[in-house]
């Protein structure tokens, strides 16, 4: 597909390296108890639970992994249970996912579905407000101090839809509701639903991808505001035919979006979209805006195809 032959070219520089620590955060306050299948009108799908606490999801860090707040103003950080979603800041390995070649057209293709994983977390679960259930065969945390839980949202357990919806395999451990998860997993499987459209010997090619020359420059010389053509994010066509960016977007983590009107992109031909105004033309645009629109201390970048869909997300 065309889509999948965009890369966001990034500086390395502000490519994030995911980190752990060993520390044991203190025991998340409040505690439901509830302890069967059900819970407030949302199935568990079977699991069998201690205790649940209403949390805040303040950050998304990736597709299974939530940074959240309690009700008394303290932090904790989330590992959804009986769920993995392919890496977005490190590599994939294809061998992690059941029939998955272990070729770079495999690594590839789940780089793209660990991007839409990651964007469809942010998109449903980013300031909301959501309950844990914990799980009576799990400790209530994972090895580097993280909550192993089920995230219910909106009545919906949001583990479980990661996987039925092709975005998770399921990670396999003690958790009583495993048998419900294996056989989401089997049908999403079958149907080559989302990252298992990679389940074959030539998966689809492209993705979205980081490489270490250009790329996005948060930034300007002196003050932002003052110069915004010095603000930019470059895209480059990384496939073997011509690609239309006609009725994609740009937009960051607040929303401001730009739309590109009709431009085509030759093979590893690049387009520089500048935040502030000039002509466009010589594979730059600009956006027009008045003030700066990338924060000099982090952000997120997406890029979305003409029908929506996210094609390239890098945070820095």
């Amino acid at each position: 597909m065309q889509r999948s032959r965009l890369v966001a070219v990034l500086l390395a520089t502000l490519l994030l390296t995911a980190g752990c620590t060993a520390s044991q955060p203190a025991a998340p306050p409040g505690d439901g108890g509830a302890a069967d299948g059900q819970s407030g009108g949302a199935s568990l799908y079977g699991a069998e639970t201690t205790g649940s606490v209403t949390v805040t999801v303040t950050r998304v860090v990736d597709g299974d992994t939530l940074e959240v707040q309690y009700d008394n103003g303290t932090a904790d950080t989330v590992r959804l249970l009986g769920v993995d979603t392919p890496e977005v800041h490190t590599d994939n390995s294809p061998d992690e996912f059941e029939g998955v070649p272990e070729t770079e057209a495999g690594r590839s293709c789940l780089g793209r579905w660990g991007e839409r994983a990651s964007s469809y977390a942010k998109e449903t679960l980013t300031g909301e407000e959501v309950t844990l259930y914990f799980d009576e065969k799990e400790g209530r945390r994972g090895y580097y101090g993280r909550l192993l839980s089920y995230v219910v949202h909106d009545g919906s357990n949001f583990n479980y839809g990661l996987v039925s919806g092709g975005y998770a395999r399921v990670y396999d451990s003690q958790f009583t509701a495993r048998e419900a998860f294996y056989d989401a997993e089997s049908t999403a499987q079958g149907d080559g639903t989302g990252l298992w459209e990679c389940a074959t010997e030539s998966p689809p090619t492209g993705t979205a991808t980081a490489t270490a020359d250009g790329g996005i420059h948060a930034d300007a010389e002196g003050n932002d505001n003052e110069n915004l053509n010095d603000e930019y994010v470059t895209l480059e066509n990384t496939g073997d035919t011509d690609l239309s960016l006609a009725g994609w977007t740009v937009s960051d983590e607040a929303g401001k979006t730009y739309t590109f009107g009709d431009v085509t992109l030759a093979p590893g031909e690049r387009v520089t979209l500048h935040t502030g105004s000039g002509t466009d033309g010589d594979g730059d645009l600009y956006w027009g805006r008045e003030g700066a629109v990338w924060n000099n201390g982090g952000d997120t970048v997406t890029v979305r195809d003409d029908s929506g869909a996210v094609v390239a997300e890098r945070s820095y």
